[in-house]
């Protein structure tokens, strides 16, 4: 396991050395929404195409909604190959955070056919049982293009999946601060309690079940229909909904 420097003028520096190099399917990994107190963390891999420079990709944190959800896009429709996947809530609480946010990474690999031949993993945590040559990249949605672009596709799925969870719950603005940790979301929690898309193993500051009798409403079940969730004819994979979409 290497880990690589960039420069953040030229994002596609590390990607030309190793096309140099010979390796032909080159893929960018990086996940979105370790932070959240609600809802999943959602992973993306890119495989760019040598022979296209793509406008617009930096880190997406950078990017407004709308100037991420077109270069989106663009990635999707100029690149060899994008996948998502994520590790939802339940998992999240099982593994913890770190190691769901590697899982999520790591069925993005395992949905890419053919294989990629080095990965560019955004971070400092390798995924060594993929048994694929691998650098970890520290900034690397900054400094490295394929990354950027996953950066930028997990975010904008991300988003949109968190606005979807916002008309079943309104009352906790994910169509804002899409789980974030806002004083928002902590007043909403005291208010209202916590949902089937709570993280229970993060510090909530809340003991209280979404549902009090003083609002009418019920404690939800968890939700495990893809039928909730946008696009979900697109990811109904062998892995359940944990398989998102991919292209080649």
């Amino acid at each position: 396991m290497q880990t690589f420097t960039g420069q953040a003028n030229d994002p596609y520096l590390l990607e030309r050395k190793l096309w140099n190099e010979g390796f032909q399917r080159v893929m960018g990994l990086d996940e979105v929404g370790r932070g959240c107190l609600a809802g999943p963390v959602v992973a993306a891999g890119v495989i760019l195409d040598p022979d296209v420079t793509i406008p617009g990709i930096a880190d997406s944190k950078k990017l407004n909604a709308i100037q991420r959800k077109d270069v989106a896009g663009r990635i999707k429709s100029e690149c060899v190959w994008w996948t998502i996947a994520m590790c939802d809530r339940n998992e999240i609480d099982s593994l913890n955070i770190l190691r769901a946010s590697l899982l999520a990474m790591e069925r993005c690999v395992k949905q890419t056919a053919p294989a990629p031949d080095y990965l560019l993993i955004d971070g400092n945590r390798g995924m060594p049982a993929m048994l694929i040559p691998s650098a970890t990249v520290i900034r690397g949605d900054d400094l490295s293009a394929s990354i950027g672009a996953a950066s930028i596709l997990a975010k904008v799925y991300r988003d949109e999946y968190m606005a979807s969870l916002h008309k079943e719950y309104p009352e906790f603005g994910w169509d804002r601060n899409v789980g974030y940790p806002t004083s928002f979301h902590f007043e909403a929690l005291e208010r209202f309690g916590i949902t089937s898309h709570h993280r229970t193993s993060f510090r909530l500051r809340t003991d209280k079940m979404y549902g009090a009798q003083e609002n009418g409403r019920s404690a939800p079940m968890p939700c495990n229909d893809p039928g909730d969730i946008p696009d979900a004819t697109d990811f109904q994979g062998a892995d359940g909904q944990q398989f998102i979409r991919s292209k080649y």
